[in-house]
């Protein structure tokens, strides 16, 4: 670390860091990009995936063709998934035979194609193979009561108005239907008896693990409306899921969102107590960049969040809902502000400078250096966050689920989806490490107590993620954060940075290549090397890229003159200037100098 009032530097081992960090891409692509060696919860499937206006012609076709709905408005496309299904699949190592036997005809990833209204006042959803392209299910509804998945009305009031239709009669309705989708009624069996409201059937090969598929009508004044193929998960599964969330819950409530707003609000008094060691400038312009990208994200998702999720009669409380998450992220905008002041005002009053100003001689270099380990690190990371899956994996029996309220799918502008990547960068290194590390290093006066604290709060802010079991998410991240600790304590505040954001660009990028299309792997690409671009543009417009091009011209300050006692003259003399240099009021020899009590 850099002392305060010297030229800023930073003299990394580039050749250990490089060994290190080509290592760690390497378990990174061995264990989580090439699904021939991957894990089944680390697996990156290598499918084309179909465009979403394929989706939309696939839906049209089918309503116009088998539902005979030919007028039909413009339609809203959004990726839906079924998380408890690809959570089962993955937890009973059921992959291979759920993608041999079930996956074309009950796929768990589906394309949403959503018409608010056909005309009927009655609102339609498809939904589309995202591979295959072809429709797997379907739902009309009233588009009033904001229900965007296929549900079952109340079973008395359904029966006394289908009553007049026979168990035959809907079987009859069913048989088109079946036939476009691709299945042969006569491999199916029917389940349903007598006045029972909906049509069930039941497919021979249809088993998977302790779940049974089945093919499932509803019907409402005597018509067909839904379809959709039901592979659900035994109650044991879904049970065990439910109090996973539910402790999740509570972990990033209390752990993280508690702890994070006493940070906040301590980040606001040290702030003000170290003011003198800092400027009330610092931060400013990050903390502007992280809330607008924060304020940004949810305006990305607002299709998923108000049109599909929320449904069209609840459209009032979903602006209410995201105008607090707005006011919310300004807040934290604010917090983050006063972490940026407080945790450069900790470190300079220890004289360390942890975070070097732009005017500060040597920055401009010191940004290009840190950039470089910034880069390597993150490679580093990923290889370790390789490993640290596989370990948990094989001995926690950890898997993950899919999830799409996150997803580049769901967004407005998915190509804008890296962008995440600085906001956490820049808002969770200022917390927990800038200021987190620093006034708990303070209080406790041990820094690995320090970062362990941070680091948990950090990592407990991560386990409403769909990874299970949910403690194993914390386990992982510990190891993470304490090396983004180390970084920090290492090589300091921005080389963190830099790290934390390419470490989450190159997995974010990888999202956004996987969306296919040559415009999305350019705008990756282009991602993972925007830290690079960002640093040199820094230190082009750095008037203080080094020590020998200062600005003003650095001088190094005088040497301290060694002093000697000449007995002959009585007095003290530069060994270079034989000039007199300091007269004594009562020259005696320096041993009777030594000899009086120090003070």
């Amino acid at each position: 670390m850099n002392p305060t009032g010297q030229p800023v530097q930073l003299k990394p081992n580039y050749k250990i860091l490089s060994v290190l960090a080509a290592v760690g891409l390497v378990l990174f692509l061995l264990l989580q990009v090439f699904p021939s060696t991957a894990s089944d919860t680390l697996e990156v499937q290598q499918v084309n995936i179909i465009s979403q206006e394929k989706a939309i012609e696939s839906a049209r076709a089918f309503a116009s063709d088998t539902l005979v709905l030919p007028d039909l408005p413009a339609p809203s496309v959004t990726y839906h998934t079924n998380a408890e299904l690809s959570g089962y699949v993955a937890k009973e190592k059921l992959t291979q035979t759920y993608m041999k036997k079930l996956e074309k005809v009950a796929p768990y990833d589906v394309f949403r194609v959503h018409y608010p209204d056909v005309g009927t006042g009655d609102a339609l959803d498809i939904d589309v193979h995202m591979n295959t392209g072809k429709v797997v299910a379907f739902s009309m509804y009233d588009n009033q009561t904001g229900a965007s998945q296929p549900f079952s009305l109340d079973p008395t009031a359904t029966t006394e108005k289908d009553e007049s239709v026979t168990l035959a009669e809907k079987q009859e309705q069913a048989q088109p239907i079946l036939k476009a989708l691709g299945f042969d009624a006569g491999q199916l069996t029917l389940q349903t008896k007598g006045n029972e409201q909906d049509l069930l059937y039941t497919a021979a090969d249809g088993k998977l693990g302790d779940s049974q598929l089945q093919l499932k009508f509803t019907y409402e004044y005597g018509q067909i409306r839904s379809f959709q193929p039901v592979l659900t998960p035994p109650d044991t599964y879904t049970a065990y899921v439910k109090e996973q969330t539910a402790l999740a819950g509570w972990l990033t409530a209390l752990g993280y969102g508690l702890f994070t707003l006493v940070l906040g609000v301590l980040a606001i008094v040290f702030g003000a107590l170290k003011r003198r060691h800092t400027s009330f400038k610092r931060g400013i312009v990050l903390s502007v960049i992280y809330c607008a990208i924060s304020i940004f994200s949810v305006v990305n998702m607002w299709p998923i969040l108000v049109d599909i999720t929320l449904g069209e009669s609840n459209k009032i409380v979903s602006y209410v809902i995201i105008g607090l998450q707005l006011i919310l992220n300004i807040l934290m905008a604010v917090l983050l502000y006063f972490s940026f002041v407080g945790g450069d005002g900790l470190w300079r009053e220890r004289g360390i400078n942890i975070w070097p100003r732009s005017k500060e001689i040597g920055y401009g270099k010191y940004v290009l250096h840190s950039v470089a380990v910034g880069y390597l690190y993150a490679l580093i990371l990923l290889g370790v966050q390789s490993i640290i899956y596989l370990i948990l994996e094989n001995a926690l029996g950890v898997y993950s689920a899919t999830d799409d309220t996150s997803s580049p799918y769901n967004m407005i502008y998915p190509a804008l989806f890296p962008l995440l990547a600085w906001m956490a960068g820049i808002g969770e290194e200022a917390v927990y490490r800038l200021f987190g590390i620093g006034m708990l290093k303070k209080l406790l006066r041990n820094t690995f107590v320090a970062c362990f604290i941070t680091t948990m709060i950090w990592a407990l802010g991560h386990t409403l993620y769909p990874i299970y079991p949910i403690y194993s998410r914390p386990i992982e991240l510990l190891f993470i954060g304490l090396l983004f600790s180390f970084i920090f304590l290492r090589y300091g505040f921005i080389a963190a940075v830099f790290a934390h954001v390419i470490f989450d660009s190159i997995l974010m990028s990888l999202s956004l290549i996987s969306m296919g299309g040559i415009v999305n792997i350019l705008l990756g690409a282009f991602y993972i090397v925007l830290p690079a671009i960002v640093a040199i543009i820094i230190y082009t417009f750095t008037k203080n890229k080094g020590v020998e091009n200062a600005y003003p011209p650095y001088v190094p300050p005088a040497p301290i003159p060694q002093v000697y006692y000449d007995p002959t003259q009585g007095q003290q003399q530069y060994p270079d200037h034989p000039q007199q240099f300091q007269q004594y009021s009562n020259p005696v020899p320096p041993s009777e100098h030594d000899n009086k009590p120090k003070e």
